[in-house]
């Protein structure tokens, strides 16, 4: 709320990363901190995983209902991770968030937070949470014990490439120590939302 009482918007707060950087929990615990960040909840094509929640977790939508809400214009921004495997984050959600002056919280892949970033301009904070190295990257992956061989390959891929995308972002927060890292975020977010220039 502005001194003139007019409601304000709320801002978009963006942590994209390769898989395993941490960005999820870093995200989690800058939440647990800002009461008036709010998380928002994306839609995949994917089944669940054993303990996800539609609706909590993420809207788990068929491949035929995904790909018609993409021609309704129906996503700020979506993926095809692998073939069929599609990601989004819903338009409506993020302004629903949003029209009632909270900020929205988004944990997306780096080129979904590229296009956020693009559609909202200096509205929104997109922050590149960085690994230490590569090596550290896939202890991490391997440490989850969820993933295969080849799935772990996969993403170590997929993070060599996603790497070269953290030059665009505003800004790069490496996940070396996560006592820091969480420090760092928070102060981050917190100075973005407060300060009332966007």
């Amino acid at each position: 709320m502005g001194r003139s009482g007019k409601h304000k918007k709320g801002k978009l707060i963006i942590f994209s990363a390769p898989s395993g950087s941490g960005k999820t929990t870093l995200l989690h615990y800058v939440m647990e901190q800002l009461p008036h960040l709010s998380f928002s909840v994306s839609a995949t094509s994917r089944p669940p995983r054993p303990g996800e929640r539609n609706g909590h977790d993420y809207f788990f939508i068929s491949v035929g209902e995904f790909k018609k809400k993409i021609a309704e214009n129906a996503f700020v921004e979506w993926e095809e991770v692998y073939e069929n495997q599609f990601y989004g984050s819903l338009r409506s959600e993020v302004e629903k968030i949003r029209q009632r002056g909270d900020s929205v919280a988004f944990d997306v892949d780096v080129k979904g937070g590229l296009n956020i970033k693009k559609m909202y301009g200096d509205e929104a904070l997109a922050v590149f949470v960085r690994p230490p190295s590569i090596a550290v990257l896939e202890t991490r992956l391997r440490h989850r014990s969820t993933e295969s061989e080849e799935s772990i390959r996969q993403r170590i891929g997929r993070a060599r490439y996603e790497l070269t995308f953290e030059k665009y972002f505003d800004k790069v927060l490496v996940n070396d120590n996560l006592e820091t890292a969480r420090k760092e975020a928070l102060a981050m977010v917190r100075d973005f939302i407060e300060n009332d220039k966007a």
